[in-house]
């Protein structure tokens, strides 16, 4: 067996086994980089080491620990459970304020999983209060988490407009964006409509959750106040003055810690090291793959799904179905975007950038899933048996159908879009 064949045939069993156990495919990726490229394809460790993304690690431990910092002490619960507040007894907008929050905290910089993990249970409280359907709570949460996911300073959005960079698709991250907002508000627009949103009748407002009573929630904290304030300065800081997004993160983190606003061992164990760890292994077998030969081999078997006229909804599909069992950033986006180039190749023909929005898209629809992290945080929001298993399953149908949907707003759209302003 030849090293490309293998390399691929590794990555091939990564995927596969990311969406069937709970093992940490970056562990496997790591272990297979190292048993092919050092004993098959006879490769030095330091060349394999090199495959190793140094600069995304340090980005992506800096901006989580920062927004660990900031869940830890309490800071990003409280700005939410005051954003709820506009609601004003207004039911009708609960489902709109439930997607704008999740999406504001996830663009921010936690990304789409720690603002599912924050919004959901206060919505699902907030809206049983309302009578707002749980289906509709989880898809207005779910989906304006992940509508912010790619945001640049976001950790999904950091992994995906790295990988499309080393693809030679970089600078596009404005883009990268929108496509995947506006993908996610159409689709929160539908269900919102389709399940009762503008039917809703005014409630007396509440702004916490029932567990805890109370008709307001309590002041910001001093260190919260801090800690907001901080975060503040730092997303200027990237966004006005282009600090470097790791490393800025690290220094708002130590200010904090010695300011004391938080405690260091409870800020470290909430950072998210098994998607960390994730991603990094995938890339070093992909590295694998491009030194061997295997990336060739790839390209080659995705290039036969599709022409260059249906590219973008096929991959779209492809990266939607894989997604839905196994981890959009950990495993599809740094296996599918460094794809790119070698599929424009063989297919001899196609738009790199739309391709590239499309795999991104295509992949974070179907994430409402209950087999996906944010669907199954949703469903462990809702206390009740019954309605969490009722939830389940129409979460599981709508996730499903989600990449169908995507495929076909990316053939029609993707194009499009990655043309404006040109």
């Amino acid at each position: 067996m030849t090293p490309a064949i293998a390399s691929l045939l590794a990555l091939i069993v990564a995927i596969v086994l990311s969406c069937t156990t709970r093992i940490n495919v970056g562990l496997v990726s790591m272990a297979f980089a190292w048993l092919i490229g050092v004993y098959l394809a006879g490769l030095k460790f330091e060349v394999i080491a090199r495959g190793f993304p140094a600069p995304l690690f340090l980005t992506l431990a800096g901006v989580t620990l920062l927004f660990a910092v900031a869940e830890a002490n309490g800071t990003l619960e409280g700005l939410a459970q005051r954003a709820v507040g506009w609601a004003r007894g207004e039911a009708r907008l609960l489902p709109v304020l439930f997607f704008l929050i999740a999406c504001a905290v996830s663009t921010v910089g936690p990304g789409a999983i720690s603002s599912v993990a924050l919004v959901a249970p206060l919505g699902m409280a907030i809206g049983a209060r309302a009578r707002v359907p749980r289906f509709l709570t989880a898809l207005m949460v779910a989906n304006g988490a992940n509508a912010g996911n790619l945001s640049p300073v976001s950790s999904v959005g950091v992994i995906a407009n790295t990988k499309m960079a080393e693809a030679g698709v970089g600078g596009h991250e404005g883009k990268v964006w929108l496509a995947n907002f506006a993908a996610h508000l159409l689709v929160a627009t539908a269900g919102y409509f389709l399940f009762g949103g503008a039917r809703l009748k005014h409630q007396e407002p509440s702004t916490e959750p029932a567990a805890r009573g109370g008709d307001a929630p309590p002041p910001l904290s001093g260190r919260q106040r801090l800690t907001a304030t901080m975060i503040l300065a730092w997303i200027v800081g990237v966004l006005v003055f282009r600090l470097n997004l790791g490393f800025s993160a690290f220094a708002a983190v130590t200010l904090l810690l010695v300011l004391r606003a938080a405690e260091e061992t409870v800020a470290f164990k909430r950072v998210p090291w098994s998607v960390i760890v994730m991603v990094s292994g995938v890339t070093v077998l992909i590295a694998l793959l491009e030194a061997t030969g295997g990336m060739d081999l790839f390209t080659s078997l995705l290039s036969r799904l599709a022409s260059p006229g249906s590219v973008n909804g096929v991959i779209a599909f492809v990266t939607g179905t894989i997604s839905t069992y196994s981890s959009t950033s950990g495993v599809v986006l740094p296996t599918f975007l460094p794809a790119v180039p070698g599929l424009i190749q063989k297919l001899g023909g196609g738009e790199p950038l739309a391709l590239s929005l499309s795999i991104n898209v295509g992949a974070s629809l179907v994430d409402v899933s209950p087999l996906s992290t944010l669907g199954a945080l949703c469903v462990a929001a809702v206390p009740d048996g019954p309605e969490a298993r009722a939830l389940f399953r129409r979460l599981l149908m709508w996730g499903l159908s989600m990449a169908v949907v995507g495929a076909i707003l990316c053939q029609v759209l993707a194009g499009p879009l990655a043309r404006v302003g040109r």
